[in-house]
């Protein structure tokens, strides 16, 4: 304890001797500068700007705007409500600096630690996990901020550097509820065999212009970039997929078999459509996101109109596994449905519902727990055999591939062609479940209680036990039977996507999503 003490005493003899240098410059532009930024961090409100401007363009500087604005409510609630009560000092003594350089409504309560630098640390820690050129862009600010709590007079040193530390913990502790993604497009070996398309000849693409927003037709935009492709609009009246093997046979029968590549314009939905018809026939696919959220294009790492344009040129294309589910209904013969994100049993089509309706505001993470307590609280729990082993379940989540982070939100695939499943569940059968994964979740320790398993393999075979339940297929919920079995499909789909060492960097033409 006294040496304890005696280390405080040398840290508050720096901090008033730092106060008093202050105290004794000049007046200078600074004292002006520093008091309006200070009275601009106020209650969060600088970041809050920045976080708005951050937000208009989709993508990391969004991602990094969600992540800054969630640390600061984190660092705030921390810094205000729990550590000044718990830890009251003193403000600086207002003779410790000269007038000019004091604020005129100076705060009056603890001076431990300091909200500013605290929230300063944390928006820009935040930031720059998602988006580094950001955060090191805001770096210098938020250092600004945090000092000029010294220099008008509201903060000791030691505050500021305690409050800094505070911040950036937090920010970078929300990594285990909130993963960083570590890279945007997954892993996949290059697919050799996929034929250069130059103008999209030999292409059939079918747009969907329902995917995206609302006021805009890309249909018109791609047959301009790809202009020796068959481009139609998606019919409301037929299947897609019909109409896409209609126009698929009429083109062979018209060009004596020329037609060498699958394309659609759309979401996830619309795309995994086309994959189907691309697996069935054993055609390479062509792929423009122009959906909303465009997950699977996010993975494959097709981000734009440009991108494509490059990829057909040259013929480049990687390997891609396509999910499927054979559904087995009474005495039938099975029927088959194919995959390329997830699919799942029981309340998770809900889930990702709600998610995706509320992830685009609040991102993933939090839409997903938000979803996930609201899902829970109406499911009804389903008696199935997993491979022959009987269970009780309230969520089954079948992955086309293994999806990170483990034990936690699913939320991208490091890898497009492992062959494997990921195959994730909550059960039902035990005391309390539900309440046990929802606070296993909060605390970032899901993976560690025994009502929420993950495993990987090829196949899964799922037998309800009196009854049937709805299968979803990437978002999409289609079928209610009494049986199902997911697989890897034999052989892989080739995607095409740009080699990124083979294209210098130049301005990209795209489209409005």
């Amino acid at each position: 304890m006294v040496w304890m003490r005696r280390q405080l005493d040398k840290i508050c003899d720096a901090d008033r001797d730092i106060s008093r240098w202050i105290g004794r410059q000049p007046p200078r532009v600074l004292d002006g500068a520093m008091k309006v930024l200070s009275t601009a961090a106020n209650h969060g409100m600088l970041w809050f700007a920045i976080a708005a401007a951050l937000g208009i363009r989709k993508g990391a500087t969004r991602r990094a705007a969600l992540r800054g604005v969630f640390s600061i409510a984190a660092t705030s609630f921390t810094a205000n409500t729990v550590l000044k009560p718990m830890l009251p000092r003193r403000r600086p003594a207002a003779r410790e600096l000269p007038a000019y350089q004091l604020l005129d409504d100076p705060p009056t309560s603890s001076s431990f630690p300091s909200g500013h630098a605290a929230s300063a640390a944390a928006f820009a820690t935040a930031v720059g996990l998602e988006c580094p050129k950001a955060g090191l862009a805001l770096a210098p600010l938020a250092a600004a901020v945090a000092y000029s709590r010294i220099h008008v007079g509201v903060h000791w040193t030691s505050d500021v550097v305690v409050g800094a530390a505070v911040g950036s913990g937090i920010a970078l502790s929300t990594q285990r509820w909130w993963p960083v993604r570590t890279t945007d497009e997954a892993l996949a070996r290059p697919h050799n065999h996929a034929p250069a398309l130059p103008g999209g000849a030999g292409l059939v693409l079918v747009t969907n212009p329902r995917s995206g927003e609302p006021d805009y037709d890309p249909t018109d935009d791609i047959a301009e970039a790809l202009p020796a492709a068959t481009v139609l609009r998606a019919s409301e009246e037929v299947d897609l997929q019909d109409q896409l093997e209609t126009e698929l046979a009429a083109g062979h029968a018209r060009s004596n078999g020329a037609v060498r590549a699958v394309g659609v314009a759309g979401g996830d939905g619309t795309v995994a459509a086309a994959a189907a018809v691309a697996g069935r026939r054993g055609l390479p696919l062509v792929m423009v996101p122009t959906g909303t959220l465009n997950h699977f294009a996010r993975d494959v790492g097709v981000y734009d109109l440009q991108e494509v344009v490059d990829a057909t040129q040259a013929g480049e294309a990687v390997a891609v596994d396509l999910g499927l589910v054979e559904i087995h209904d009474g005495g039938r013969a099975p029927h088959t449905r194919y995959f390329l994100n997830t699919a799942s049993l029981g309340c998770y089509s809900d889930l990702v519902r709600l998610r995706e309706k509320w992830e685009i505001r609040w991102g993933k993470w939090p839409a997903f727990a938000a979803a996930l307590v609201r899902t829970l609280r109406h499911a009804q729990p389903l008696r199935v055999e997993l491979d022959g082993k009987e269970q009780t379940l309230w969520i089954l989540f079948v992955g086309n591939g293994p999806y990170h982070p483990r034990g936690m939100v699913p939320a991208w695939r490091p890898q497009l062609d492992s062959g494997l499943l990921d195959i994730r569940y909550l059960r039902a059968d035990r005391r309390f479940s539900r309440t046990r994964a929802v606070i296993a979740l909060a605390l970032g320790a899901l993976q560690h209680t025994r009502t929420y398993v993950q495993r990987e393999a090829p196949s899964l075979d799922v037998e309800l036990l009196g009854g049937h339940a709805m299968l979803s297929t990437d978002g999409e919920v289609w079928d209610e039977a009494g049986r199902f079995t997911f697989r890897i499909a034999e052989r892989p789909i080739a995607v095409y996507r740009r080699h990124e060492e083979n294209w210098p960097d130049r301005p990209r033409p795209h489209l409005r999503w």
